[in-house]
């Protein structure tokens, strides 16, 4: 029991004043004065793991892969300098073409210009779903394939009604 729901339990069943309740809140204190002469464990070791480690299992690897780089340019849109490549981001996307999965990469390189500072990178491409996997083109397929298959279910519920 936390201070708060000590407090709003105290409150409600017994009013401003109880020595029971006083008796328990002393006994919080001392449960929390041990708790605090405890050493709190180590902190897990973060520095083997990626801050920003994918919360998604990645997309099989045997699926064929279409790459399409996305590029700001060769040079800064504020003063004109060449950019350097600093890093990449790599998104991708599971696309369905009529009998087949394909996987589509892009990769938006980061570059930056050394005489501004300027850090640009190309944006990405509209999505159907913003940060979703799927593309376009499987969202199609499966949106034609449950009505295709309710009106199937409902033809055949009909045809059965009507050719008896």
């Amino acid at each position: 029991m936390r201070r708060a729901d000590l407090a709003g339990h105290r409150r409600h069943r017994f009013g401003s004043t109880s020595e029971t309740m006083d008796q328990l809140e002393l006994a919080l204190e001392e449960e929390e004065i041990a708790e605090a002469k405890i050493e709190p464990p180590a902190p897990p070791d973060t520095a083997a793991e990626p801050k920003n480690k994918p919360k998604r299992k990645p997309l099989p690897d045997r699926l064929p892969r279409n790459e399409e780089v996305l590029s700001p340019g060769d040079a800064c849109g504020e003063c004109g300098g060449t950019l350097k490549t600093l890093g990449e981001d790599i998104t991708e996307e599971l696309e369905y073409v009529p009998g087949r999965f394909v996987v589509n990469r892009f990769v938006r390189p980061r570059m930056a210009c050394p005489c501004c500072e300027a850090i640009c990178q190309a944006p990405l491409p509209s999505r159907p779903i913003e940060r979703g996997r799927p593309g376009p083109g499987l969202l199609a397929h499966v949106l034609v394939n449950k009505y295709a298959d309710h009106n199937l279910l409902l033809i055949g519920d009909l045809s059965r009604f009507y050719y008896r």
